[in-house]
């Protein structure tokens, strides 16, 4: 079988291998509850702040990995989130949002994990990197349509920027070019396995960021 086959494609093995752990993602019944509403709009800016814990383990960690060799590529800066979960976190917080900032057991042991690689382990900040970022370019739009309408934040405006990339006008386009990166990846096939095993890592740390979500906004009786 040609290695070069669409079925034997890195992308694709990465994408199906984690879609188990992605959908239990998608699908906890916390995040359904966060984006159906019912945890209200005070949940939705707790969220918001576990994301910013995660993407400075993303943004900080990208800065020196922009010359490595196997990570270099994937650092692009139009996919940086963190100005923009900035300006969400001070219309939700207010001016003084980061005095506030706290982040749960949860979240700092997902970007513990995520500065541990960036630092460590170029090959498998990759595996966080695809996470995070084609799942925002992807369902992260569904959380943005849902949030708009749920709480009425201006579309694509204050409290949902975080998942508006404005540098990139073709998603389609962007997410092809990015697949077409980790099919070039610099690994051998034992790496791209564990770069596999990361990723499915990466997912349940999300999971575990939902739950505890959870536990703090119990849904009343």
């Amino acid at each position: 079988m040609d290695s070069s086959s669409t079925s034997s494609a890195f992308s694709t093995l990465i994408r199906t291998a984690s879609h188990e752990q992605h959908m239990e993602a998608e699908t906890s019944a916390s995040m359904s509850d966060l984006l159906g509403g019912r945890l209200g709009v005070d949940a939705y800016a707790r969220y918001t702040e576990q994301l910013w814990f995660v993407y400075e383990a993303l943004e900080s960690g990208a800065r020196h990995l922009a010359s490595d060799p196997v990570a270099g590529p994937f650092i692009r800066p139009e996919l940086l989130r963190l100005p923009s979960l900035e300006q969400d976190l001070a219309h939700l917080r207010g001016p003084d949002w980061h005095s506030t900032l706290t982040a749960l057991p949860a979240t700092r042991a997902y970007a513990d994990r995520v500065a541990e690689c960036a630092r460590d382990w170029p090959a498998g900040y990759i595996a966080h990197h695809y996470t995070r970022y084609l799942g925002d370019l992807s369902g992260g739009q569904i959380i943005r349509d849902k949030a708009e309408r749920t709480w009425g934040f201006p579309k694509k405006g204050d409290g949902v920027r975080f998942y508006v990339f404005e540098g990139i006008s073709n998603p389609a386009a962007f997410k092809r070019e990015y697949r077409d990166l980790l099919d070039g990846v610099q690994a051998d096939d034992l790496e791209k396995q564990r770069i596999i095993t990361e990723c499915k890592r990466a997912f349940a740390l999300n999971t575990d960021v939902f739950h505890a979500l959870g536990e703090e906004f119990p849904l009343s009786a």
